[in-house]
């Protein structure tokens, strides 16, 4: 009953970990991605494995409290992540590219946004019925709805942060590169 909602939240953390290109001869654009990218490694890597947890955390078997439990406390790191993540680029400031002061603002408030989505996930798991399994499951259904929704919302800003020698100079750095396919889709669990 957890699979969709783990593919649901794999999308935010790959379209931030999935940055590819070549380096950028250009030092200040390089200089900027290291000051952003540096702070943000262990960010994602929070995302990943709350993922992780989330996707392991029910076998077709598992005590529905377990999973709200083990859910629960994902949302709440995913939502501190995305929060960090954001402070990490608002440290870091604007690219120093065409737009870029645009493209960092843009994508500063959807981190925060995604924040609050997930902090608000986090509320609506913890109300959810674990005594009745289906209504659980339905439950955890209809919360996968709104985690796509929020990667949806989030794309377009990550697309324009992400273009051209800003997107290279991104993928330059070890901190935004995906770490252990980390940026790959996640194995599916054994049971739904």
């Amino acid at each position: 009953m957890n699979k969709k909602l783990v593919a649901a939240l794999s999308g935010g953390a790959a379209l931030l970990l999935a940055l590819t290109g070549c380096s950028d001869d250009n030092k200040e654009l390089n200089d900027w991605a290291k000051k952003f990218c540096d702070p943000a490694q262990s960010q994602f890597k929070q995302i990943q494995d709350a993922n992780a947890a989330m996707q392991t955390a029910d076998d077709g078997s598992t005590d529905s409290k377990k999973v709200q439990q083990t859910d629960s406390a994902a949302f709440q790191k995913i939502s501190n992540a995305y929060a960090s993540l954001a402070k990490s680029l608002d440290t870091a400031g604007a690219p120093p590219s065409e737009g870029g002061e645009a493209a960092q603002k843009e994508a500063v408030k959807e981190l925060n946004s995604l924040s609050k989505g997930y902090a608000d996930l986090k509320k609506q798991v913890e109300g959810l019925d674990t005594k009745d399994k289906l209504k659980f499951a339905d439950g955890l259904r209809d919360l996968s709805n709104g985690i796509n929704k929020l990667n949806k919302q989030s794309e377009a800003a990550f697309k324009n942060l992400e273009s051209g020698d800003v997107g290279k100079a991104m993928a330059a750095q070890k901190g935004c590169q995906a770490q252990g396919g980390a940026g790959s889709p996640a194995p599916s669990p054994k049971k739904s």
